[in-house]
């Protein structure tokens, strides 16, 4: 007998998350409606020196995600390695990534060649920043919050807290 169900459509989409911002919350959401499983994946990357550890980024991805989960499976997962390698081993098969300007595109367009070159049944999809979150990067809300300024308008209730008690 043959299994004639649909096949689950699942994409993933990765970062840092450090910290987790409205523009990344809107990619999700909006990613959330072209697959019936998203898996957010949460980079563990060194290089970049987060200032959050890794389970607080985990954690606050969790929360905000949360609701979604009433409309769609949502994981959300850490991953350190080839990004490539991580997404076949979620049966994924769309990765998805924001873009907030031109020069995000031209090493989005390389990454996404790259992965095209290690995996062409993985399909990289864009998706442009909402024009009210095309300003926002988590380095620089990092900067506005340690420099004491207001990061209300571009994290969760959440993420504005625990940048205040890092920053305090």
């Amino acid at each position: 007998m043959t299994d004639h169900s649909p096949q689950k459509r699942t994409a993933l989409y990765p970062g840092t998350f450090d910290p987790m911002t409205l523009g990344h919350l809107d990619i999700i959401k909006r990613a959330s409606n072209l697959c019936d499983k998203l898996v957010v994946a949460v980079a563990i990357n060194r290089g970049k020196n987060p200032l959050f550890a890794l389970d607080e980024r985990v954690e606050m991805v969790e929360n905000a995600v949360a609701p979604l989960r009433e409309l769609i499976e949502v994981e959300v997962l850490p991953f350190e390695g080839l990004l490539i390698h991580f997404v076949e081993s979620v049966g994924a098969t769309t990765i998805v990534r924001g873009l907030r300007a031109v020069s995000d595109f031209e090493y989005e367009f390389q990454m996404a060649g790259m992965n095209d070159r290690l995996n062409p049944d993985i399909e990289t999809v864009f998706l442009m920043a909402d024009p009210q979150y095309q300003t926002i990067a988590s380095r620089l809300v990092k900067e506005i919050a340690r420099l004491g300024g207001d990061v209300g308008q571009f994290v969760t209730p959440e993420v504005e807290h625990r940048l205040k008690d890092k920053y305090s």
